[in-house]
């Protein structure tokens, strides 16, 4: 795993850097040649050589700078020249050719992050004229003897080098491509889950909200044999007076602080904050009898804790009211609303009660 990681690390840096990256490969490439075309004498293409490595480091501080398009015209063309002097010079057996090929993905990959939409007919024409440069040259100028005459040791290290370079590109593109797409992915995939997530969830207190809540409740009543539950509808007694007295982000604190009750004493209970203050509690694998004194508890912690808010204590009571799933229940809004109209008989006689059955708990 932890090798994964690492693996990973490198690839999102080749992939954030993958310009700075590309030119570092191509002045340690030109430096190289630099010094092989020095060692066999062949003056103009090291001096040549001199002047791409030059090209280079300014085309890194042009990185840096972010300007990217000056970069990615500078290697086409500097790639482009530099094959057809190379050829002139020290001959096709050279291989130096090779490097007009080395950049056909550079082309198409920083040209997919340059160019957008119809502005792609860019790395078209690019990739065209590189062939047709190619067969131009080759029709032209196959039989065409070298400037340079070159040992076969020399000509052999060049012809590998330029082979390699060609070879690398392409697969470190394609991989690097391929990884930024897989990348790009699964973010997007994360994405769409938090989306998902966000949907289910209500923003403020953290609980389910109607859309995440209904299809639970759903799930458990079409279960099987155990779909023994019962929901209870909890709505905060005098909560409109408390955000008239303290304001609203007092009335938010108020939500938070009875929402952490509730979830502090659940165990899997799934609890849905259903609108406003109203918040609606399936107790599973319970019975009724079970139900009520484990709401009854929660009523009474919560009329016994105020909330905090600077340095004032508020107080709040809850009214709830609590059913037993039962046969005849076809739709999870059958039961939810039978206790939602003992919530609302609680509130009409007295308040801070629990209503269960026909009778206040």
């Amino acid at each position: 795993m932890t090798d994964r990681k690492a693996i990973e690390r490198i690839m999102r840096f080749l992939v954030h850097h993958s310009f700075m990256f590309t030119v570092a490969v191509m002045a340690f490439v030109h430096a190289t040649l630099l010094g092989i075309t020095a060692y066999a004498g062949v003056t103009p293409l090291a001096v040549f050589n001199v002047f791409s490595v030059c090209v280079y480091l300014i085309c890194a501080l042009l990185c840096r700078r972010g300007y990217i398009m000056p970069v990615y015209v500078s290697i086409l063309l500097e790639v482009c020249v530099y094959a057809i002097v190379s050829v002139y010079l020290i001959g096709w057996n050279s291989g130096a050719h090779y490097f007009m090929f080395s950049i056909v993905p550079i082309i198409i990959y920083f040209g997919c992050y340059l160019f957008k939409g119809p502005r792609r007919w860019i790395i078209v024409m690019s990739l065209l004229l590189i062939f047709l440069l190619y067969a131009c040259m080759y029709i032209g100028h196959a039989d065409m003897k070298p400037v340079y005459p070159m040992a076969d040791e020399v000509r052999a290290v060049l012809t590998i080098l330029s082979a390699f370079a060609m070879f690398f590109a392409m697969v470190f593109y394609s991989i690097v491509y391929i990884y930024s797409s897989e990348f790009e992915m699964s973010s997007l995939e994360e994405k769409n889950e938090q989306l998902t997530e966000d949907a289910r969830v209500d923003a403020l207190t953290g609980l389910l909200n109607r859309r995440g809540f209904i299809p639970l409740v759903d799930d458990l009543m079409k279960g099987g044999q155990d779909r023994r539950f019962c929901v209870a509808f909890c709505d905060l007694d005098n909560f409109k007076s408390i955000n008239d007295s303290y304001g609203h982000d007092c009335g938010d604190e108020v939500l938070l602080h009875v929402s952490r009750i509730i979830k502090s004493r659940s165990q899997d209970w799934e609890i849905c904050r259903w609108g406003g203050e109203e918040i609606v509690i399936l107790l599973k694998g319970l019975s009724l009898g079970e139900a009520r004194a484990r709401m009854e508890e929660i009523r009474r912690v919560i009329e016994s804790t105020p909330t905090i808010f600077f340095n004032k204590r508020v107080r709040v009571t809850v009214t709830i009211g609590l059913e037993e799933y039962k046969e005849s229940y076809r739709e999870p809004e059958d039961i939810i609303r039978v206790a939602d109209e003992r919530m609302y008989y609680g509130k009409q006689h007295g308040k801070n009660t629990l209503i269960c059955g026909d009778r206040a708990s």
